[in-house]
């Protein structure tokens, strides 16, 4: 009986310890032609062999802080409460912007320079409280002479203590105001029977352009499959395409070569040439600066 009792105890310690561990999932703008990521990954790992890394991407575009913003926004509702996310795109690396870990209302957590990275996830997700990292206690053990690999130095090392429940949030760093530094865009928005937004990123494999106007704004048209949308680009106030969309549900519902309005995978609307690449054809790219119209 008393072995029986001490087994279960031990089963016990041990799933708690392993339930403690939280999944790492990784975005950096630094590529894996070197050793950046590894290095990053090892800092977890000597930390607690247990938990899980994942990637979320390491090609965002170099300095590209709302690329970063955006495919946060696009991957984090799709991971478990608990989720630590680091995203390292920090082009003022050493300066005095701070470094920081949201916890969203959701349970999120996300590890990251407050440069704008956390534009979106904190619009989307909401924010529970905010922590600026205190260094003097989560920075990996000697590297104070290093000023340019926070990622390595700073955020893999506090994230990871944070997966592992070696440290609490609130052991994290000092709360700061209930707000993140936000990049401006164009919010999804219904007026006059017209929808507007923001092209916040290009499906960049096949020259797709994604906009943030959700299916809820766009429902507000009531256009139906085979409705020609009227469609304006835009960069800053410069008009870049301005054309007749059909609207789609498929592509194989027009012509190979001939342009579409769809809903993308993730319920934004978006616009594609069947078998080519909109983008390209269009000179058309994405980011805050980028807006667009639509009407019937």
């Amino acid at each position: 009986m008393k072995r029986t009792f001490l087994f279960h105890c031990l089963i016990f310690i041990c799933f708690s310890a392993f339930a403690q561990r939280h999944a790492l999932v990784f975005q950096t703008d630094f590529g894996l032609k070197d050793g950046a990521v590894a290095e990053m990954k090892g800092v977890v790992y000597s930390l607690s062999p247990d938990i899980p890394m994942f990637d979320l991407t390491h090609e965002i575009p170099a300095y590209n802080i709302w690329e970063a913003a955006y495919r946060l926004q696009q991957t984090a509702p799709y991971w478990p409460a608990g989720t630590v996310f680091v995203s390292v795109v920090d082009p003022g690396v050493g300066s005095a912007r701070k470094s920081v870990v949201l916890k969203t209302k959701t349970g999120h957590y996300f590890v990251t320079p407050d440069n704008g990275t956390l534009t979106l996830v904190a619009r989307q997700m909401g924010i529970a409280e905010v922590r600026e990292i205190d260094e003097a206690v989560n920075r990996r053990k000697n590297s104070g002479a290093s000023y340019t690999f926070h990622g390595r130095d700073v955020y893999a090392y506090t994230a990871g203590k944070l997966a592992a429940g070696k440290i609490t949030f609130q052991q994290v760093g000092p709360k700061l105001a209930e707000s993140v530094v936000t990049i401006a865009f164009q919010s999804p928005v219904f007026a006059n029977d017209t929808v507007k937004g923001n092209v916040p990123v290009l499906d960049v494999q096949y020259g797709n352009i994604w906009t943030n106007i959700d299916q809820q704004t766009f429902s507000k048209l009531q256009v139906q499959p085979g409705d020609v949308l009227k469609v304006s680009i835009y960069k800053g106030n410069e008009l870049v395409y301005s054309g007749g969309v059909p609207f789609a549900n498929t592509f194989a519902a027009v012509p190979e070569g001939k342009e579409l309005a769809y809903l993308n995978s993730l319920l934004n609307l978006s616009f594609a040439v069947n078998m080519g690449d909109f983008s390209a054809a269009h000179h058309v790219k994405s980011g805050p600066e980028w807006s667009v119209t639509v009407s019937k």
